[in-house]
């Protein structure tokens, strides 16, 4: 299926490891210019250097998220450089651990982690998705639904994230452009196999979480939620806005007495 990507400039936060490094390459192979938008060059330009091996379009915008000024800086960059602006995929975030215990100050950084660049990034692209006709894709996280236990921050802004992506469907509605979420829940990156090894009994952790996969017994690729993205992301879902959906195996909703 042709997605009608073919030069088509696509931002992606968080561009440069695990899901969002998925959905970069997907993108590129789909024809689509990409702005990969990140914090570590060595990483983020290698990234870049990969599509380009491959024939695609990209490019590296070294940002620090948690400063509105450099979010402001990538976004123009971007248009500067390409001039058009076709998707915004809000995508970049990390779990740190600040539950309860932690100081409300930990609380706001974790805000600004993980949600407040998410507003930041589409405050300063809104104009050029207006004039393309764009297309929002945020990726959020089962915590908002599930919970987890010590990580408030984090859990507060995969819910905030939900909240947006309808509030900004229906902000955005008269401009045409679509707003949507993608969902995943236990998806194999670097950043998970990192926290798995780091457990003393990570092989049988890892079998105890993938046994409450009801599809396949299998943890989520980064591929498979990048594929989900892209095709949101593309015209071939004109009609699709304000939804949250689900790329998890049934995780979240299939019942757990499902053996």
């Amino acid at each position: 299926m042709d997605l009608h990507l073919r030069d088509k400039v696509v931002i992606v936060t968080g561009g440069a490891s695990g899901i969002g490094e998925a959905i970069a390459h997907v993108f590129a192979e789909e024809g689509a210019v990409v702005a990969v938008i990140g914090r570590k060059p060595e990483i983020g330009e290698k990234v870049v250097s990969e599509i380009h091996a491959k024939g695609g379009k990209a490019t590296f915008f070294k940002t620090e998220l948690t400063r509105e000024e450099e979010c402001r800086q990538a976004v123009d960059g971007t248009f500067e450089k390409y001039g058009r602006i076709d998707c915004l995929v809000n995508n970049a975030g990390v779990n740190d651990g600040v539950g309860t215990d932690g100081s409300v100050e930990a609380f706001i950084q974790s805000l600004h982690k993980n949600v407040v660049h998410y507003f930041a990034m589409l405050h300063y692209a809104k104009a050029a998705l207006i004039q393309s006709k764009g297309n929002v894709v945020n990726v959020g996280s089962k915590v908002a639904q599930t919970g987890q236990g010590g990580t408030s921050g984090y859990a507060a802004s995969k819910g905030g994230i939900q909240a947006l992506t309808r509030e900004w469907a229906v902000d955005l509605l008269s401009h045409g452009i679509r707003v949507n979420e993608v969902i995943p829940a236990e998806t194999w990156t670097p950043q998970y196999e990192r926290w798995i090894h780091s457990l003393p009994n990570a092989k049988e952790k890892l079998k105890q979480i993938t046994n409450r996969i009801p599809l396949g017994k299998r943890m989520t690729t980064a591929r498979e939620v990048a594929d989900m993205v892209v095709f949101i992301g593309s015209d071939r879902a004109s009609h699709i806005t304000g939804q949250h959906i689900f790329v998890d195996g049934g995780y979240l909703h299939l019942d757990r007495a499902i053996e």
